[in-house]
């Protein structure tokens, strides 16, 4: 270990960025700070990846935005999904259903879904070219998008040290690539996303970006209309 680059807690990481130690713990679960976990479960970060998303943010390269916490220090509800969510474990509807559609046929990538980020689930509202209906939280990809509030992509998560031992990518349906844009229900809390995966590693031109965050729009909206 380099005395110039030492190991550091989530809690003197936390320090150094000036957030909560939950925010940092966020930050650390989406791959935005890279960490790893000892045998015991504890995260551990170096510094200069800390000095690096430091620099990151200075430059407005990363949007991360740290959640306000009330006197709980449980997170805020914008930036954290709830326990549970009126979508979870609901029937399929076709215009989410055609949402996915849409969404994998002008990206063209095999797999689109609408997914629900709850507890320790994310459950899939609509899907498109996978039979899983649900996935534990911690392999989520859709952790990215909900941390950062924006559109989130992996170009190659075999390639990414973040991603490439998550068992989405090591087995099936074996995920290469993966674009997510957060959705938004009435309440304004981001609770899950409208993302496409590819098996191949691969970049989205600007058309089907902005066609993707289009679709995710009509699907927060959706949500917003409900109330």
């Amino acid at each position: 270990m380099s005395k110039d680059d030492p190991v550091l807690t989530t809690r003197e990481a936390a320090e150094l960025l000036g957030v909560a130690v939950s925010t940092a713990q966020i930050w650390m679960e989406s791959g935005a700070l890279p960490a790893w976990k000892t045998p015991g479960g504890h995260r551990r970060v170096r510094l200069s990846a800390v000095e690096q998303l430091q620099a990151q943010q200075q430059r407005g390269a990363v949007a991360l935005a740290a959640p306000t916490l009330p006197v709980s220090g449980a997170l805020a509800p914008a930036f954290q999904p709830p326990s549970s969510h009126v979508l979870l474990d609901t029937p399929p509807e076709e215009v989410f259903d055609r949402l996915v559609r849409l969404a994998a046929c002008v990206t063209e990538c095999p797999i689109a879904l609408v997914t629900v980020l709850a507890g320790q689930r994310q459950w899939f509202k609509a899907r498109v070219g996978t039979t899983l209906q649900e996935t534990p939280r911690e392999w989520a990809f859709c952790n990215g998008a909900l941390a950062s509030g924006a559109t989130f992509v992996v170009g190659d998560a075999a390639g990414d040290p973040r991603y490439a031992a998550n068992p989405l990518v090591t087995g099936a349906p074996h995920v290469r690539f993966y674009a997510g844009v957060p959705l938004e229900d009435a309440q304004g809390r981001r609770f899950g996303t409208l993302c496409v995966l590819d098996r191949e590693p691969r970049r989205l031109r600007e058309r089907e970006l902005r066609a993707l965050q289009e679709l995710a729009q009509i699907a927060s909206e959706e949500m917003k209309r409900r109330g």
